[in-house]
């Protein structure tokens, strides 16, 4: 598949069919959000990858799926066959800063941990499009519990929950109604203002 096309098509999906996902592709998928960059090459985003249906069904009562279901959607976090929870490491960062070739351990004017989580969660979200399968996002906000459930280390925090599988027809959000900001407002060219 084209780039172009993987970005087009990429969307939130909250409906999965009952397949289940190659273990090929769900390879594929992790080695690509662990290919996603890191501030020093330090390396501190990590992936969790459940595809056990007692596990998911216990990431979704966390999440609280049955209110979500009571409000007419559909029980999308239990129905993916797959969950990747990307998470992130400050202290691998701090470590890694504290090298010879860094040192600059303190230095950390934006918290790039949480920026490359953000860019190995976009390589997730990409990888599935690619592989021909649709995904959703859950922040680990939502889900009290999860680090618990999952045995996640006290030093490694979860992003949250990408929901992996064969779409089926969902409910799209309402917040699509809002449309896409104008480029006029969103892009500046040379400073902050010129559109053109």
């Amino acid at each position: 598949m084209e780039f172009s096309e993987a970005i087009r098509r990429r969307r939130m999906v909250r409906n999965y069919r009952a397949a289940a996902v190659s273990p090929e592709a769900v390879e594929r998928i992790v080695s690509a959000g662990l290919s996603a960059p890191s501030a020093g090459y330090s390396q501190g985003q990590s992936l969790v990858v459940v595809t056990d249906a007692r596990t998911r069904r216990q990431i979704a009562r966390l999440a609280g799926e049955s209110r979500y279901s009571e409000r007419g959607f559909d029980p999308w976090i239990s129905g993916a066959p797959v969950h990747m929870v990307v998470c992130v490491s400050a202290d691998a960062y701090r470590r890694r800063y504290r090298e010879p070739d860094k040192d600059a351990a303190d230095a950390w004017p934006v918290p790039y941990w949480w920026v490359d989580g953000g860019a190995a969660l976009m390589a997730v979200l990409l990888a599935a499009v690619d592989e021909g399968l649709a995904a959703g996002f859950l922040g680990a906000h939502s889900i009290p519990g999860l680090s618990r459930l999952l045995a996640i280390p006290d030093d490694t925090a979860p992003l949250g929950v990408v929901t992996i599988g064969h779409p089926a027809p969902d409910r799209r959000s309402r917040s699509l109604a809002r449309g896409r900001r104008p480029r006029s407002e969103t892009v500046h060219y040379q400073r902050w203002g010129n559109d053109a």
